[in-house]
């Protein structure tokens, strides 16, 4: 077994594609639009789908904003310089929520940043041994 993808529900497709893509560099996997169901599943990814996990970004023709509920936590990436990687974010239009440095309880350098629906991503700084 292994993981798939994870699915958010997004308010606009074209500016959810364009975050994930530009900002935090992913690629366009596949888009299926579902007209009869009245919505559209985009996957996007680092990698082909058979190599890795990808994100399901579905839209709802009808629904343009949600509320992100409680138990929704964030998308983790791993990143070579989370200092770098908040920069870019910000020199790209994004929203920096929580900018990097060492974790509370720990030393593991972390900074979250929202997609423009409000979903967090984390950037978890690589390790060097």
């Amino acid at each position: 077994m292994r993981i798939l993808h994870t699915m958010l529900r997004v308010g606009n497709l074209d500016r959810s594609i364009e975050f994930y893509t530009k900002v935090l560099g992913m690629r366009v996997l596949r888009s299926t639009e579902y007209p009869t169901g009245r919505f559209t599943n985009t996957f996007v990814g680092y990698q082909d789908e058979r190599d890795g996990p990808a994100l399901e970004l579905t839209y709802n023709w009808d629904t343009s904003s949600y509320d992100l509920g409680t138990g929704y936590g964030h998308i983790a990436l791993q990143v070579e310089n989370a200092y770098e990687a908040c920069d870019r974010v910000k020199e790209l239009g994004g929203k920096v929520t929580r900018e990097a440095g060492p974790m509370k309880h720990g030393s593991t350098v972390i900074a979250f940043v929202e997609d423009p629906d409000g979903y967090k991503i984390e950037f978890v700084q690589k390790k060097f041994d």
